[in-house]
């Protein structure tokens, strides 16, 4: 639980004071990140395939 913490903390302050509440907006920016890393990983692989 602690890993949990420190991410929901490294990607911003706290949306709320209900802890449920303020894990489910963490959870959702952390699908945000996801996204764009895998987006971000794509767009690196076409480069080096068309290189």
């Amino acid at each position: 639980m602690d890993l949990w913490r420190i991410w929901a903390k490294a990607l911003g302050e706290k949306a709320s004071s209900d802890s449920q509440e303020a894990d489910k907006v963490a959870l959702i920016r952390t699908l945000i990140v996801g996204v764009n890393f895998i987006t971000c990983f794509f767009i690196m692989a076409n480069t080096v395939r068309h290189w």
